[in-house]
């Protein structure tokens, strides 16, 4: 079953001397339970893609589906409901509010929506995550491995069908970078949602069950793992 449809997404910016084509007819589906990983040199456009498929954004043309839902035909509060109850986000800038305990930051999507939270599944990952210690402290006294770390539980507290990263090892060494790699696989696969990641490292793409390639606004190889560099 497609968890996302994206058809023939376009996104066009216009500067004041050319037109730049950030998605120029992009379609691609993922299904219910894939890890997916997009990589591309900067200004490929694969961020602009997640940002479409998340409706952090609208293309000019062309939709998205999740689980069947339209975002095209949503209004923008319409979006930001769904994005909170459906999808998750993590981003290479950890986007934690500094003076906000871990554990507030955690809660923090679902605070914003109203709903109480599930101690049960808060506690097992949080536990998963190794931050079952550190709850109390702020985002400012944590390593960048533990503030992805709580980034990534505040993604998943909300339980989304999609799990969007966005160069989510970006600020970390490589061994950090791939340890985090492997947390988001095991919790995506463990609470089986959708993943999607941009990621400029051939390592972590490697790690998806697909990859997409993009070139100038456009999927230029659609494959499976790699079993060589190149």
């Amino acid at each position: 079953m497609d968890m996302i449809n994206a058809v023939n997404l376009k996104k066009y910016y216009v500067t004041d001397t050319y037109e730049v084509h950030a998605l120029d007819g992009v379609s691609l589906t993922a299904e219910d339970g894939e890890f997916l990983a997009v990589v591309g040199t900067s200004g490929s456009g694969k961020t602009t893609l997640l940002n479409m498929l998340g409706g952090l954004d609208v293309p000019d043309s062309g939709g998205v589906w999740i689980r069947g839902s339209s975002l095209k035909d949503m209004d923008r509060e319409e979006r930001t409901v769904f994005r909170r109850r459906n999808i998750g986000f993590v981003f290479q800038q950890y986007n934690l509010i500094p003076s906000l305990s871990v554990y507030e930051n955690i809660v923090l999507p679902l605070r914003l929506d109203g709903q109480g939270v599930d101690e049960s599944f808060f506690e097992e990952i949080t536990g998963l995550l190794g931050l079952s210690d550190k709850l109390d402290r702020l985002p400012g006294t944590l390593s960048g491995g533990q503030q992805q770390r709580t980034a990534i539980a505040r993604a998943l507290l909300t339980k989304p069908a999609v799990l969007l990263a966005d160069e989510p090892t970006g600020n970390l060494d490589s061994v950090t970078g791939m340890e985090v790699t492997g947390l988001l696989k095991s919790c995506a696969s463990r609470f089986h949602q959708t993943m999607i990641v941009v990621t400029h490292q051939e390592a972590v793409a490697q790690m998806a069950d697909r990859i997409i390639r993009m070139s100038d606004g456009r999927i230029c190889e659609n494959c499976g793992k790699f079993t060589q560099e190149g």
